[in-house]
């Protein structure tokens, strides 16, 4: 997801850096949605993880 991310927010540099602001806003935001989409689930599963962590040793 975060290679998603990444391709969207170079879409949106690249896009802006020609003039296409609106396009350049839109894969921003999916970018910045992506981003913490990813960064929420990597947050649930470390959670998880040291959970089972510590119930294992």
């Amino acid at each position: 997801m975060i290679k998603w991310a990444i391709i969207f927010f170079i879409i949106s540099l690249v896009a802006g850096l020609f003039g296409f602001t609106n396009i350049s806003a839109g894969a921003a935001g999916i970018a910045k949605v992506l981003f913490f989409i990813a960064l929420a689930i990597f947050l649930i599963v470390l959670i998880f993880g040291v959970g089972l962590g510590m119930l294992v040793f």
